[in-house]
């Protein structure tokens, strides 16, 4: 199946001053108003998707914002851009409460929301709040896929429902009004640990990777068309899509500008010896740990970098701006290298 390629913007919604393999390495301190500013900006842009990430603890200071809270405000100070959590953790929310939420949001957006469901990974946020929690994956996964059952039948049935099962109890629950998308908002799930393909085979309509470079991909992405083919499912049916970071800038030069000034922003820091390098101009080459994973270059470097992987499927990348929250590199990225795949 071809599909257009889409490009999604991943709000700031953290700092990580200085650490430029890791997501917002500009944001000196975060601030609330300039997170949402130049989301905001990015759907006025045109970008295709917005995407929060859903963590309770990360970043400078262990400051971020909450996940859903902040979607829900983007999804009524925005108008075009579809809207989803990162990998949102099934075990921090009760699954019928979701359903709710979910529903509540598609109507509030007007159709607008991917739910992109994951089973939970950070142990330290989860018993730091108080919330479930279980060491054992297949557990997760297991929990994982009784509450996607329990979203998709509180989106689609009419009728109150009760169910008894492992891990989840309802007791004559009605979720309205239903999601404005039919016969639902479109559900994503991430990754390659054990069971999370054959979920996404059995319920999924998106995939997603995180940043492991063309190597790497390609081995997950089969892996995914063969959990497709166990269960008689068309791998061309999954849209499949990569999160990682960019930084696009007119000229090399202004490149290695705006990395030296990400790593000055913390004085502490301690770039790797290749950062070192191609800071200093002892080489021209990026560290490896970038260039093999990240998209980083010129307009024209960074299109090339990107049909490498459409050429292995990918169809929809979610962008972390590595100098956001400026906006130099998303207005770049948008006036130079998304009219190249229109």
């Amino acid at each position: 199946m071809n599909r257009p390629v889409r490009f999604g913007f991943c709000p700031p919604i953290f700092a990580a001053p200085g650490n430029c393999n890791f997501r917002t390495p500009n944001y000196a301190q975060l601030d609330v108003r300039k997170t949402l500013a130049i989301a905001q900006r990015a759907d006025a842009l045109a970008y295709d998707s917005l995407w929060v990430a859903d963590h309770l603890m990360l970043g400078k200071d262990e400051e971020i914002l909450e996940g859903w809270t902040t979607l829900a405000a983007l999804a009524g100070s925005t108008k075009h851009a579809q809207l989803g959590l990162i990998h949102q953790s099934n075990i921090l929310r009760n699954p019928a409460l979701v359903a709710k939420m979910t529903a509540t949001l598609d109507q509030i957006s007007a159709g607008r929301l991917v739910h992109f469901f994951d089973l939970g990974n950070n142990a330290r946020e989860h018993q730091a709040y108080g919330l479930p929690w279980s060491d054992d994956v297949e557990v997760r996964v297991a929990m994982m896929e009784e509450a996607l059952a329990l979203i998709i039948a509180l989106w689609t049935r009419a009728e109150p429902m009760s169910h008894h099962g492992t891990y989840y109890t309802l007791d004559a629950a009605i979720c309205q009004p239903k999601p404005v998308q039919k016969p639902h908002p479109p559900i994503w799930v991430g990754e390659v640990r054990a069971g999370l393909l054959d979920l996404c085979a059995r319920y999924a309509q998106g995939w997603n990777s995180v940043p492991v470079g063309l190597e790497e991909l390609g081995l997950r992405l089969r892996a995914l068309e063969e959990a497709c083919q166990r269960h008689g499912r068309d791998v061309g049916a999954v849209e499949k899509s990569y999160e990682t970071q960019v930084l696009v800038a007119h000229s090399r030069p202004e490149l290695r500008r705006l990395l030296r000034h990400m790593v000055d922003l913390d004085p502490r820091s301690t770039p790797s010896k290749e950062l070192r390098d191609y800071l200093s101009g002892a080489t021209d080459a990026l560290p490896s740990s970038m260039s093999q994973s990240f998209l980083m270059g010129t307009p024209d470097e960074v299109e090339a970098q990107i049909r490498a992987y459409t050429d292995l499927g990918i169809s929809h990348f979610m962008l972390w701006f590595m100098d956001a929250p400026d906006d130099g590199g998303l207005s770049l990225f948008a006036e130079e290298v998304i009219p190249r795949f229109r």
